[in-house]
């Protein structure tokens, strides 16, 4: 092994496949094991365990991984190996704590199907990776968020409605629509009119709900009493409801209401809620991005209307904290124009001139050159194995029908080619056009760096909030202030934008008689430049 010390490497092999959308065409857990014991075969590498799960690494908590990570803190193991850097991490937290144990030599190898990394190694590669894993994740979820925010434009709930009604399951994908369910819509209609009465308490609506009338969930069990208090306050049964959840904007239902509002209203006054204010639809551009500083809860945002007595009228945007977490939290409200600015400022210290994006890509290049070739015959491996296999199922049918070989035989060899086919064509499907890929993807984050204020200024809505979730974790708002944790973002970006900004602003007044090349020599000579490209250190803001 590569820089091998004198203990050998102990290895763990991880696989992991998620049940979502994002890991479809990656192999199945079966097929990672097999390919990975393969790798450990011919390059004699010690596996002292196999661990597997089947969970999504976009969020903390994974119980094998997180168990993984304790062991090798313990030493007994120094080494992983896995089918690609994304089966380990797709998120920031987990991330970071690989790169760190990698840079302090307590991983000393992660062997994945491509290619090895070494505590020596350029960590901004690695980094680079796992952002992008950790963006695919992202931008998976922006896209699945746009499909369920069109389907609330449309009066559908883009969910499990509550109990009396269901989801239709017979007009496709994104088409289906809201419907009564026979078995439960009469009885929680029932459940109204007893409330109505005046005469009894949400407990006893319950009991006479569920003991009378024998109603139950979906799943046949009994509804617990919190849940009659759900329903009996839920907008969603007079025609309205909220989306996202917490995020005040409302849609008018295109369902069939089971109650009127009037009677929604009187519900609320019975219970002692004083009656529901009138929900609004609004779209606000980062509700639910950002935390409070000093309790920890969502922030929201609301629109105030003052109108003074020269009859003009006056509409101001504010972001507050929720006060969810701790109803004594002192934060107070911040105006949407002040926090925009805010952000702007934040992302102009990432922001990077044209000529550095065109160096920093050739440095890019020159370092994925072997990536390329190395993925390159792995690629051309594979397709010459799929053809191979395909040409002995043609042969075999051959074979049968000039009655070479018996209808036992024919179905024994077909059942090892087909399922020799089905493995060849996952793992062509994973590789699949990864060839340049690495280098695509440094260039989309330096493109993503030299426009990003320009985008936020001039799009929409949703780039808005894509830019702002692509820029860090922990995002927070005290005391009117915003902070972003560097720390926990995968973008190696604002160290090495401040000090290229610094070298134009001392090469201004001659700039325009510089070549590409001048400036690029510049670069190359630049200590800090080289330490942010270069150093195996992790960069920070």
């Amino acid at each position: 092994m590569k820089n091998a010390k004198e203990t050998p490497v102990k290895y763990f092999l991880y696989a992991r496949k998620s049940t979502e959308s994002e890991d479809r065409q990656v192999l199945s857990i079966e097929s990672q094991i097999d390919e990975l014991k393969a790798i450990a075969d011919r390059e004699n590498i010690k596996i002292i365990e196999v661990l597997h799960e089947s969970r999504s690494a976009k969020a903390l908590g994974r119980p094998v991984f997180n168990d993984m990570i304790d062991r090798i803190n313990r030493g007994e193991a120094t080494g992983i190996l896995c089918w690609k850097l994304d089966r380990l991490a797709r998120n920031f937290i987990d991330a970071g704590k690989v790169i760190e144990m990698l840079q302090h030599s307590v991983i000393r190898h992660i062997r994945s199907y491509e290619k090895s990394y070494y505590p020596q190694d350029n960590v901004l590669m690695m980094s680079l990776e796992f952002g992008v894993a950790n963006q695919f994740s992202r931008d998976l979820a922006v896209n699945v968020n746009r499909g369920m925010k069109k389907k609330a434009e449309m009066g559908w709930y883009p969910v499990q409605p509550p109990i009396g009604y269901l989801n239709s399951k017979n007009k496709g994908k994104g088409k289906n629509d809201i419907s009564k369910d026979t078995e439960r819509y009469d009885i929680v209609r029932k459940v109204f009119d007893l409330m109505l009465t005046g005469t009894m308490s949400a407990h006893q609506v319950w009991l006479t709900a569920t003991e009378k009338y024998g109603l139950r969930t979906r799943k046949d069990k009994l509804i617990c009493r919190s849940s009659i208090y759900y329903v009996l306050t839920n907008p969603f049964y007079y025609g309205m409801f909220e989306w996202p959840r917490g995020s005040g904007t409302w849609y008018r239902g295109a369902h069939e209401p089971m109650i009127t509002e009037e009677e929604y209203d009187r519900i609320q006054i019975l219970l002692g809620r004083k009656g529901k204010p009138r929900p609004k639809s609004h779209i606000f551009d980062f509700t639910g991005m950002f935390r409070c500083g000093e309790c920890g809860g969502v922030i929201t945002a609301e629109e105030k209307i003052k109108r003074p007595k020269n009859g003009n009228v006056h509409r101001y945007i504010y972001y507050h904290c929720t006060k969810r977490v701790h109803p004594d939290c002192t934060q107070g409200s911040i105006e949407v124009t002040e926090l925009k600015k805010q952000i702007i400022k934040k992302i102009e210290s990432l922001e990077i001139p044209p000529e550095f994006h065109t160096y920093a890509l050739k440095w890019f290049r020159k370092k994925n050159e072997k990536d390329v070739e190395t993925n390159t015959t792995i690629l051309s491996a594979q397709q010459k194995a799929y053809d191979a296999c395909v040409r002995k199922i043609g042969a075999l049918i051959d074979m049968r029908a000039t009655n070479e070989i018996t209808s036992e035989e024919f179905a024994d060899r077909k059942t090892y080619l087909v399922k020799e086919k089905s493995r060849l064509e996952e793992l062509l499907n994973d590789t699949g056009d990864r060839v340049n890929k690495q280098l695509q993807n440094a260039d989309d984050l330096f493109t993503f760096l030299r426009d990003v204020v320009e985008k936020f200024n001039t799009k929409g809505f949703e780039t808005r909030r894509r830019i702002l979730s692509t820029l860090g974790q922990n995002l927070l708002l005290k005391d009117k202030i915003l902070s972003i944790d560097w720390e926990k973002s995968l973008l190696p970006s604002q160290k090495l934008a401040g000090e290229v900004k610094k070298i134009h602003e001392r090469l201004e007044p001659t700039k325009n008689k510089m070549s590409q090349g001048d400036l690029e020599e510049i670069y190359s000579k630049n200590p800090i430049v080289c330490a942010q490209l270069e150093s195996n250190q992790r960069p920070t803001p």
